[in-house]
Order: structure tokens, then sequence, then C-alpha cells
């Protein structure tokens, strides 16, 4: 039974009034908890880790570079021959090289072996090493990257099986979501964050890379350099995302990462043919700006076309202001980039133009982007 207490209080003239006040009951150290205490104390974080914890691995990679040694003299004047002689330089200065290191982290997608990470951590360099949750260090090869996506397939050697990470499907997030992220921030191996889903689909344009072709996932869990190609992971323990980035300002923050429905098809054909095909119908677009009397204030407006290009074989012409792609409504030039990308390279997009006032529908065939870079 709960304990109570009484609490007096009189004032001169006035009669006594008593409360009563019910307060917990007092347990001895030693003695056993009400059951109802222990609810809660097991984290769903701790089981997510340990579903995906042991396929999280740490990268280490190595490139030696080579530079001549100039001896603080302009390099031109080192190329000249007159000059070489009148100094009495040798021929040939003698190179000089360094090994640069960097780091960051993956997980193991295959039971064979299969580490999916991003481009960046592993392009261009001589030697990738990977480290398992226990300690363990194997070496890495490169199957194939993709700069456009940032994300690279690495294969270890060695005897498997290895352990897997269970696959998400990002398709199915939403706002709010929990988030947790797993890598190597820092070479601090095996640290865990946790966050929330703070947004979905940021085209990586909107952030300042232009170099990308990605619609990432914004969480608040804590990324840091290192985190870089480590799993995002939801309640369940499943891999959602591929971390990539974090944007830094005033107060905290804010990381980026890779759906992994998008990262399954980059893997497929890294594995398959070591390249990654990305389709284009060649445009130039931009933003319709307030005032300038392009209609309702949304849509892309076409700012130049590729000649001979899928957008020029289709009849896209410069100054037409797409509305619609495969029937959804285009706000912005990034739902352009994102229908395309579904259509693929050889399929079919279907797009409603505004031409001077004039709604024209245009069928377009997507082609390969580096092959349209070839030619």
């Amino acid at each position: 039974m709960p304990s109570s207490r009484v609490l007096a209080a009189a004032a001169a003239g006035l009669a006594t009034a008593t409360v009563a006040v019910s307060l917990p009951a007092f347990t001895a150290p030693g003695l056993a908890r009400p059951a109802a205490s222990a609810l809660g104390r097991q984290s769903f974080v701790a089981d997510a880790i340990r579903r995906a914890g042991p396929a999280v691995v740490t990268i280490d990679t190595e490139r030696t570079v080579q530079s001549a040694a100039t001896g603080g003299l302009p390099r031109g004047l080192l190329n000249d021959p007159l000059f070489r002689q009148f100094f009495g330089i040798p021929q040939q200065g003698s190179p000089s090289r360094r090994t640069e290191r960097g780091q960051g982290s993956g997980v193991i997608l295959q039971s064979d072996g299969l580490v999916l990470t991003n481009a960046h951590v592993v392009d261009q360099i001589d030697r990738v090493t990977v480290g398992l949750e226990n300690g363990r260090r194997y070496e890495g090869r490169v199957v194939g990257l993709d700069k456009l996506t940032d994300l690279a397939v690495v294969r270890l050697v060695g005897a498997g099986p290895w352990p897997v990470a269970p696959l998400g499907n990002s398709d199915a997030l939403q706002v709010g979501d929990w988030a947790i992220a797993v890598g190597n921030p820092f070479g601090l191996d095996n640290t865990v964050t946790l966050g929330i889903i703070s947004s979905l689909n940021r085209n990586a344009s909107k952030l300042g890379i232009t170099d990308k072709r990605l619609d990432l996932i914004q969480t608040d869990a804590a990324i840091n350099p290192g985190n870089s190609g480590g799993p995002l992971l939801n309640a369940d323990g499943e891999v959602v995302g591929i971390n990539t980035l974090v944007r830094s300002g005033p107060g905290a923050g804010l990381g980026f990462a890779i759906p992994i429905n998008r990262a399954r098809t980059i893997v497929k054909e890294l594995v398959a043919t070591g390249r990654a095909t990305h389709p284009m119908i060649g445009v130039g677009l931009d933003e319709i700006r307030s005032g300038d009397g392009r209609g309702e204030g949304r849509g892309a407006v076409v700012v130049s076309v590729q000649p001979g290009g899928p957008a020029d074989r289709g009849g896209l012409m410069a100054g037409d202001v797409i509305v619609a792609a495969e029937g959804a409504a285009v706000q912005d030039p990034s739902q352009v980039i994102t229908a395309v990308e579904r259509a693929g390279v050889g399929g079919i997009l279907n797009l409603t133009v505004n031409r001077r006032g004039s709604v024209v529908n245009l069928r377009l065939t997507p082609g390969d982007m580096a092959l349209m870079r070839q030619g």
C-alpha cells in the first residue's frame, strides 16, 4: 500500500486544514523492483545493430602519388633543355613519392563477399583493406564504381561465407521514421548514431552538388567523415540507405544517404559490366523564375537542346516549358531528371510541354549518357 504524509496548515484565527498526499512505496536496496519498471529497458537500436552490425565494415585505402622534384623552380623552366644545360641541372629530376591514406565504411550485401560503399571512398586507389567487426582484416578488390551516383562495389578476397546485412525498402520510408547510422567516423570503428528521417527525395543539385544525379534521404542522425559508404538502417535493422555526405552549418549538421532501392540497380550493373548506364535526353533545364511571363510558375524551362540527341529527335525545342512527365505534373527540373531515370536507356518518356501558349505532347527515347558524351 502507498504510504501517506499528512500536511497541516494553520493560520491565526483560522481552522486547521489537513491534506492527504499519496507517494510511491519505498523499495529498500537489494529488494526486487516491480516488474513494470523493467519495461522499455531493451533498446530497439540494440536489436537492429545485432542484426546488421556484423556486416558493417571499415574500409582503409592507400594510393601512391608521384611527382617530379622541382626544387621550387617553375615546372616550365625545368622542361626547357637549354635552361637545364646552362645551370647544370640533370635532365631528369628525382621523382618524389608519397602514400595517401583514406578511410570510409561499407556494408556486406552478399555472402560471397560483395561490399557496397561510396565511389569517392575507393576512387583512384591502389589498395583496399576491409576490416570486419570481429577485428579481422582482408584485402578488397574494386569491382566497379559509378561517380554519378557515388556508389562502388568491392569484393572481399578470402574464404566466406561472410555476414550479410538485410536490405529494406527505401520507397516505404516516411518522414519521422527512425534512422540509425553505422560506420567509422574519424576512424572510430562501429560507431552508432540515432535520429529520424528528416526528409525524402532531396535533389543533389539543390544541395550545390552538380556532378551527381541523386535524390537523397535526409536524416538528423549524426554522419561525419568516415561514415561515407556505411549503412543507414531502419528500426528493424534493415539497410535503407548508404550514407554519403554531411552538410554542416550553424547549430547542427545535416546527413544524407543514397536510397538502397537506387543502389540495388547500380550494384547489379557494376557487378555485371563494371559500369552503370545513365539515361539522358540531351537538354539543359532551368527553373521558372517568378515574373518571367511563363504561365503559372511551374515546370522546367528548356534552355538548350543537344543537336541530334534524343530530345532533338523527339521534337523538344529551346524555350519549351515541360509541365508534365508521364502524366505527372512537373514543378521543377529535378522531376524531369527523375522521369528520365525511370524511363531508362531505350525506354519511352512521354512529355507535355507548353510551347508559347500551346500544349504539345512529345514522345522521347532516352540514350546512354556515356555514349552520347563520346559522340
